[in-house]
């Protein structure tokens, strides 16, 4: 039988989990509309320096949102 405070922190994990990929694919999403925003016609007024280093920044950090979402280590303190 499970205690209460463990299901609390399982759905803390889940809850935490979700907002990970959720936020993780808004930011990515940012980072390919930047990335490809010459071929979906936008007009963004910055150096394609800094457009294809904000692009690769978001995608960096979306990709990490997801992998944290998928090893909910949150509790590393606790062990």
């Amino acid at each position: 039988m499970e205690t209460s405070e463990g299901r609390k922190k399982r759905a803390y994990m889940t809850r935490r989990s979700i907002m990970d990929f959720g936020m993780g694919a808004i930011i990515a999403g940012f980072g390919l509309v930047f990335l490809f925003s010459k071929k979906l016609q936008m007009v963004v007024d910055l150096e394609p320096v800094f457009l294809y280093s904000i692009a690769g920044l978001n995608l960096l950090y979306g990709g990490f949102r997801i992998y944290r979402g998928f090893q909910k280590d949150y509790f590393k303190d606790e062990e």
